[in-house]
């Protein structure tokens, strides 16, 4: 089974955004995530709908962060790309006529659900502005010469 990335992939180019004091291109996102310019305007297109990011078209157009980091969650980003099946597991029929099968999908179900539920309280702790203070950490960590000590 084909795994979903694109709460990943979004949380990276939100990320290099953050970086960048001018708006950046669909071209240029779609360059740093190894795809088509059409898919980065579909899956910003959720985060501009909710006010997280802008975008202007034309000569020195492209996509701005129009809230800060802090107020942007990974809840929030997956919400905005329409809250896509966070697990990858599922029941073998979704409607079974065994009755051994449907008491194994009925466990499986609160399991899933109680996951999920979990999954999503996480996600809604953690803020762009805390992935970007990482990113920073681990860049500062990277230039120190070898052998130092953080």
């Amino acid at each position: 089974m084909k795994r979903d990335s694109r709460l990943s992939g979004l949380l990276h180019v939100l990320l290099h955004m953050a970086g960048r004091e001018e708006p950046v291109t669909s071209e240029t996102l779609a360059r740093i995530m190894q795809t088509n310019p059409v898919v980065i305007r579909r899956i910003m297109a959720g985060l501009r709908e909710r006010g997280h990011v802008r975008s202007g078209k034309g000569h020195g157009g492209g996509w701005v962060l129009a809230c800060d980091l802090a107020d942007i969650t990974l809840r929030d980003v997956h919400e905005a790309l329409g809250e896509p099946q966070l697990l990858a597991i599922g029941h073998r029929t979704e409607a079974p006529s065994c009755l051994v099968e449907q008491a194994v999908n009925a466990a499986l179900a609160d399991s899933f659900r109680e996951a999920e539920a979990m999954l999503l309280a996480r996600l809604g702790t953690i803020t762009l502005a805390m992935l970007h203070a990482d990113f920073s950490t681990r860049l500062a960590l990277r230039a120190r010469p070898e052998g130092s000590c953080p």
